[in-house]
């Protein structure tokens, strides 16, 4: 399907877990994702505007980005399904959470790594009006961005729309206050984030009604990239009261 690349499939699996890339990411970010194992799929988004989908316009509002994901999980709902966002992906999979729980899709889980909880009102501008080097700087500084970036204007010319677009999306972004999930929430994030403290995260606690909790990693904003949280997801997920008998 044009949205999901099953990155781990798992005959039988008890769960399936849909991850959401960050800004300027791709559905490649999650493919470390795929060690063979575990008792959960793991499907990643594909965005529109890039890789597979560079021929389609970038997404401009983060709801609009859920309601084309939404019925894409859905999809996979034979299964319990768990939902996990990195950074803005966070506020995506919050926002796709909204709406499959609305249409009476249960989730077992939202996991939002590297995120703040969702802000009440629109960021002034900030780095999706910087220039392209000092973008791609920037991204190389955070982790999880190829240093190649800075020394190729080809690969610049390349990232730089769909990075900028999904940046843009991010500053435009503002939630509901009332907006609560029912699932449980686990928040993410390395000891070593320049970009999300456990201040900022903490917020997540008044979006869910179904209980909040708060781990940390070693590393940076992107800590994940060379150590995805498998096994924490795992245990997440086998304390869910959707655990198939």
């Amino acid at each position: 399907m044009a949205w999901m690349e099953c990155v781990r499939a798992v005959p039988g699996a008890a769960f399936r877990v849909v991850c959401f890339p960050h800004a300027g990411g791709t559905a490649a970010f999650f493919r470390h994702w795929a060690s063979p194992g575990g008792r959960f799929e793991v499907y990643a988004v594909r965005y529109p505007g890039r890789a597979e989908r560079a021929a389609e316009p970038c997404a401009t509002e983060v709801r609009g980005l859920a309601a084309g994901v939404a019925p894409a999980v859905a999809a996979l709902a034979d299964r319990p399904v768990a939902l996990f966002g990195h950074s803005m992906g966070a506020w995506a999979a919050f926002e796709t959470a909204l709406l499959l729980e609305r249409d009476g899709v249960p989730l077992s889980h939202l996991f939002v790594s590297g995120a703040s909880a969702p802000p009440a009102r629109p960021a002034p501008a900030g780095l999706e009006t910087a220039s392209p080097d000092e973008l791609a700087a920037t991204l190389v500084r955070l982790g999880g961005t190829d240093p190649a970036l800075l020394e190729d204007p080809g690969l610049l010319d390349r990232y730089f729309p769909y990075i900028r677009a999904d940046l843009l999306m991010a500053s435009r972004y503002a939630a509901d206050p009332a907006d609560r999930v029912g699932c449980p929430v686990t928040g993410v994030l390395g000891d070593a984030d320049p970009v999300t403290g456990p201040g900022q995260a903490a917020g997540w606690s008044h979006r869910t009604t179904g209980g909040f909790r708060q781990l940390t990693f070693p590393g940076g904003h992107f800590y994940l990239a060379d150590d995805p949280p498998l096994a924490l997801v795992d245990a997440e997920l086998a304390a869910s009261p959707l655990t198939p008998l």
